[in-house]
């Protein structure tokens, strides 16, 4: 018998093991975590939509599947959290922005109908930034209430976190997967652009937004990433419940790590900077020093972003335009306002410094860096600076980060890895490796 309070604390494998064994039932788990939510949200706000009785009827539907001896995908009666941008045809998608409140999609996103075929329980929809741009949510980091959880996926980082689900899904356009994750402490996974497909996802740059992943541990990401990167007519429900372990065996070997202080390196933390130099050392990382053009990539994703953005949310000019926030309305005026050139400038320069990449990815097997200057920062007024996540988003890399130990009361501090474009399962490995050698510390 599993005490109830001690449920949401378990891992994705753990909940998996005993949902088919028979020592928990997708409703006792669903409840498990809807008690977790009554207790830390007042604190933490990770939620912009969440109904208990819809939660359950999901559940039950999930047991009486178990019990009727029918096939158990491998979510099956496991809780998940999406990030408000995300289309759920049973419960509103608001996109964090006045002018959408209320709204209600007429059907699923690709990821959410894949996440209901694999049996996943959709918990709710967690909080994001307006339009999965900068305005910050109320969202409190779940270490420290005073301190930002990031953004823009703020609400899926800060329930994971907080034991409130096992797996939640944001979306990533400069830093909002990664950057949330590391300021939470959870392992966040920035697959290959357009791995996971993004009909049903508000979509504010169609050249960088991106799917994510977030969860407490890597053999957990790994399941979830086995499912949503695996081919589009696979069938979800026939996908093991293990499907994650090849990625996790793969990693037999010690992998060759490059070591990069990426551009503005000099501006991240004191502490941020010495943990990894020390990390670096400890497992022998190769100095690794990118090609001049990446100077100059913070600038060209800006601008493709800005663009593209205005492109994009150009409906709420006729349709909410008051109601979107400063910052907003500036990034989109600015994007408007941008020459076509200067767009055109910015796109061509992607394929040329990857170019560069791969003669790096020659040498080693991933690559090593911060996912944050530092810690959270205080204050929830930003959500913090993306600068060492722009970089990965605009070459279309994977990117994983991982949380590294820190002491109670401690704000906790990331490390990131980065991959070949398209070798996502294969940068899981090297991510399991890492976390298997960090619990050693």
């Amino acid at each position: 018998m599993i005490a109830p309070e001690t449920i949401p604390d378990l891992t994705l494998l753990e909940l998996q093991k005993a949902l088919r064994a028979g020592e928990l039932t997708a409703l006792e788990l669903t409840d498990a975590c809807l008690a977790r939510i009554a207790a830390r949200e007042p604190e933490v706000g990770a939620w912009a939509f969440l109904d208990p009785e819809l939660a359950r009827a999901q559940a039950k539907a999930c047991d009486a599947q178990a019990a009727a001896g029918a096939p158990l995908g491998p979510l099956h009666g496991i809780p998940v959290g999406l990030k408000d941008v995300i289309d759920t045809a049973d419960m509103p998608t608001a996109n964090g922005t006045p002018p959408d409140q209320g709204r209600r999609p007429e059907a699923d996103a690709w990821v959410t109908a894949r996440l209901r075929a694999a049996g996943a329980v959709i918990l709710g929809k967690t909080t994001t930034t307006e339009l999965a741009f900068m305005n910050p949510t109320a969202t409190r980091n779940p270490h420290d209430p005073a301190h930002t959880p990031g953004g823009s996926s703020a609400g899926s980082a800060a329930a994971v976190a907080a034991g409130m689900v096992p797996l939640a899904i944001g979306t990533q356009t400069g830093g909002s997967v990664i950057r949330p994750a590391a300021f939470c402490g959870v392992v966040g996974v920035k697959p290959s652009f357009d791995a996971i497909p993004r009909d049903g996802v508000c979509m504010q740059s169609h050249t960088l937004d991106t799917l994510g992943v977030f969860a407490r541990d890597p053999r957990d990401a790994a399941i979830a990433v086995a499912l949503l990167v695996a081919p589009e007519g696979s069938d979800p429900a026939r996908i093991r419940e293990d499907a994650g372990a090849p990625v996790l065996r793969a990693a037999s070997r010690r992998p060759v790590f490059g070591y990069v202080h990426p551009p503005e390196w000099e501006r991240a933390s004191p502490e941020m900077q010495s943990r990894l130099d020390a990390l670096a050392a400890d497992l022998g990382a190769v100095p690794v020093t990118l090609p001049e053009g990446f100077a100059h990539v913070a600038e060209q994703r800006a601008v493709i972003n800005s663009v593209e953005m205005a492109w994009h949310y150009r409906r709420y000019r006729s349709a909410g335009w008051d109601l979107l926030s400063e910052v907003t309305r500036n990034a989109m005026d600015e994007g408007a306002a941008t020459a076509a050139t200067d767009y055109v400038a910015a796109l061509r320069q992607r394929e040329p410094l990857y170019a560069g990449l791969e003669e790096v990815f020659g040498e080693v097997d991933c690559l090593l860096c911060p996912p944050a200057l530092g810690a959270a920062p205080h204050g929830l007024e930003s959500t913090g600076d993306s600068i060492f996540n722009g970089l990965w988003t605009f070459m279309g890399t994977p990117c994983i980060t991982l949380p590294l130990p820190h002491g109670d009361g401690e704000l906790p501090l990331g490390v990131q890895l980065v991959g070949r474009r398209g070798e996502d399962k294969a940068l899981l490995a090297k991510a399991m490796w890492v976390s298997e050698y960090l619990e050693t510390l």
